[in-house]
């Protein structure tokens, strides 16, 4: 029996002799496959020439990303909060010297996902470290791997920590959430829920990426009103450079109105 990873998005599937004739996640409007056709690979094929690489974001809160890129290419988070070590979003592989890094962390208390685009190798992640998965309910239709670690919460808001507090914001999948860290200044991680956009000074809103499809009036009013009660400073994406370093609500803010006005005006001569 073999463990198929998805070439496109990363995700993994059940043990099987054969791989699925499909992955319902790329055959999603929200996601693609390729022209060439769904292929797939395994995760000791992987590990022989892919590793972890951890960059120190700040104190207490680290990048992880695969090298070289691997499907859709997103970091991954682990942040050190007041109840342990936790992972937001999770990647295709996990290699032996990060395993090992985090175990001497302490291993992880949670394992946290934005939505089911990241789900990535997750049950060799929660194995590993006998480490809860959180998923909003809404979302429970995506998970291909059903695991005893599986923790469906209900509702908008779920407390991971007295200082890591996972918030629903829906738009991008039904559960998309977001995961609030109160370090002091405050931090809110988005994977793509809400996108950091390329300079850095505003986020964006999608129901699906790579096929440009926008979303809706009132979903990015939800999302931004589901996030406004919070402080932020920073917003980190899901893609190396896309983080706003400081006043990250005043960014999000403007960047909804900025979108709204722009799907909502007709078009300019």
């Amino acid at each position: 029996m073999t463990t198929f990873v998805c070439q496109t998005c990363g995700v993994s599937y059940p043990d099987a002799p054969l791989p699925p004739a499909e992955c319902p996640i790329c055959e999603d409007e929200r996601q693609f496959v390729p022209a060439s056709g769904q292929a797939w690979t395994t995760h000791p094929a992987l590990l022989e020439d892919h590793a972890i690489e951890w960059t120190e974001i700040s104190a207490g809160l680290h990048a992880l990303k695969v090298k070289p890129n691997l499907a859709i290419a997103q970091r991954a988070f682990l942040l050190e909060t007041s109840a342990g070590a936790i992972l937001w979003d999770c990647l295709p592989i996990l290699d032996e010297a990060t395993a090992e890094r985090i175990e001497a962390m302490g291993g992880l208390a949670a394992i946290a996902l934005s939505h089911p685009h990241y789900y990535g190798n997750m049950h060799s992640w929660a194995e590993r470290f006998s480490a809860p998965i959180y998923v909003n309910a809404a979302d429970a239709a995506w998970v291909q791997v059903p695991l005893p670690w599986l923790k469906f919460w209900h509702g908008d808001l779920e407390r991971l920590a007295d200082d890591a507090l996972l918030i629903r914001c829906g738009g991008h999948f039904a559960g998309g959430t977001v995961l609030h860290w109160d370090n002091g200044k405050g931090v809110l991680l988005t994977g793509d829920i809400i996108q950091v956009v390329p300079d850095a000074k505003h986020v964006s809103f999608m129901r699906s990426y790579p096929n440009l499809i926008p979303l809706d009036e009132s979903s990015v009013t939800a999302i931004a009103a589901a996030v406004a009660p919070f402080k932020f400073d920073s917003i980190h994406g899901a893609f190396v450079g896309r983080t706003i370093e400081s006043d990250g609500n005043a960014a999000l803010e403007r960047s909804a109105a900025r979108y709204i006005h722009a799907i909502n005006t007709p078009p300019q001569n």
